[in-house]
C-alpha cells in the first residue's frame, strides 16, 4: 500500500473517530469541508448533526484552486445528498 493511500485511510479514520483537531480542515463551500492529507491530497466531505460523515470526493489538488470539473462534481454530489436526506449543503 502506498504511503498516499495509507495516509488517506488514516484521515478517514480520524473523521470517524471525530478526531477533527487532528487535521487539516477549512470549509470549501457552505456546509462542505475539505480535509488536506499527504501533500496535495483532499476529500471533500459534510457532517450531519447526528455526526454522520458522508465523503462527497477525493482528489489530489494540482492547482491552487479547486478546479471547476471537481468543483462541479462536489456541488453536485452535495445537491443530490442533500435531496435524498432532506436536508440543504449548498
Amino acid at each position: 500500500m502506498t504511503t498516499e493511500r495509507a495516509d488517506g485511510f488514516k484521515v478517514i479514520e480520524k473523521l470517524e473517530q471525530g478526531k477533527f483537531e487532528e487535521l487539516t480542515i477549512k470549509t470549501w463551500r457552505s456546509k462542505i469541508s475539505e480535509v488536506y492529507f499527504y501533500k496535495h491530497n483532499r476529500i471533500f466531505y459534510v457532517v450531519i448533526e447526528d455526526k454522520k460523515i458522508y465523503m462527497l470526493h477525493a482528489c489530489r489538488k494540482q492547482k491552487n484552486e479547486t478546479e471547476q470539473k471537481t468543483g462541479v462534481l462536489v456541488v453536485n454530489r452535495a445537491k443530490k445528498l442533500g435531496d435524498e436526506l432532506g436536508k440543504k449543503f449548498i
